[in-house]
């Protein structure tokens, strides 16, 4: 009877608390160093959330383990809507590449929104003679030992969007992993090795410097950033890869607050300053309900998870 009791007074403080929510600042934890997307995206809203929600809305960035030390903090943090976690797309694979994972990406977490995607871009150097999807397949196919491919490390967006291309080409690359793009980006323009999938962001520059060539972009529709480029699932139906994100509250956040924070987010993401912020740095706005991003969540945990087995990669 205790425990029954114990439990009414728990989900009655709750409810009593998303009645008044928010009643002091809340935190938005960016499990990445600061600069990279999912840094600029939390940082956007949280200049927008802080007048909408009434109260002070920080960004605090807890790197570390791949995006998982920063995220199993929310996951463990009290679900009262005060501390949530912008993740990126590793959260769905990191299930599969870790043995040891702290938390469960479904289970252990609330869906706030879908804030964004980032349309990587298959680019290679100007030796590499293919200028469209079939030929980059073509060339491939003839010069395998030639065919090296960059990347920002073993279970990387990148790494996964070069596993998901052979697979549904029937190629075979050599894959070189570097910590982090930029890392990757010297051997890439002299030529050491052949191409990269990577955010527009990072190899625009040099795509219209020539540097690098364009061949096409990973998402279903092309990028704004470059709309002359075309989708690589124009030449390979299907084809569907990006990096991705959102907004989480940790696992039994009560249902008005979820969605409070929902519609103050979507409000912030419609707003034209913070529309030209984003595009402007290659980022695809999202937005939409809780429910549709936690589908997307589920769906890409389920894609990558075949991607990685069909792969044979096995978590550290």
């Amino acid at each position: 009877m205790r425990t029954l009791f114990a439990a009414l007074f728990f989900l009655l403080a709750l409810e009593a608390g998303a009645q008044s929510y928010p009643a002091r600042s809340v935190k938005i934890v960016v499990p990445a160093t600061p600069g990279g997307a999912i840094d600029l995206i939390a940082r956007t809203l949280a200049e927008k959330l802080t007048p909408a929600l009434g109260q002070p809305v920080v960004v605090e960035n807890k790197p570390g383990a791949a995006n998982n030390l920063g995220t199993d903090f929310v996951a463990k943090s009290a679900p009262d809507g005060y501390t949530l976690v912008i993740v990126a797309s590793s959260h769905a694979t990191n299930k599969h590449l870790y043995k040891n994972l702290p938390y469960d990406p479904v289970k252990d977490f609330e869906p706030v929104v879908y804030t964004h995607v980032v349309p990587l871009l298959l680019a290679v150097n100007p030796a590499v003679p293919a200028k469209t999807v079939p030929e980059l397949v073509a060339w491939i196919k003839a010069n395998p030992d030639q065919a090296i491919y960059a990347s920002s490390g073993a279970g990387s967006s990148l790494h996964m969007a070069a596993e998901l291309f052979m697979q549904m080409t029937g190629t075979k690359m050599h894959h070189v992993p570097y910590k982090g793009s930029s890392a990757a980006h010297p051997d890439l323009l002299s030529g050491r090795t052949a191409m990269i999938f990577d955010t527009i962001t990072a190899v625009r520059g040099h795509v219209k410097s020539g540097t690098l060539r364009g061949i096409a972009v990973t998402t279903l529709s092309r990028s704004s950033a470059l709309p002359e480029l075309p989708t690589i699932a124009e030449s390979l139906p299907g084809y569907d890869a990006a990096t991705w994100g959102g907004i989480l509250a940790p696992a039994g956040t009560p249902k008005p607050i979820v969605l409070k924070l929902n519609g103050a987010m979507n409000a912030a993401l419609k707003q034209e300053d913070v529309r030209s912020r984003l595009t402007g740095a290659g980022v695809e706005i999202q937005g939409g309900t809780p429910e549709h991003f936690g589908e997307v969540i589920k769906a890409e945990v389920d894609k990558w998870g075949r991607i990685v087995k069909a792969a044979g990669i096995q978590p550290e």
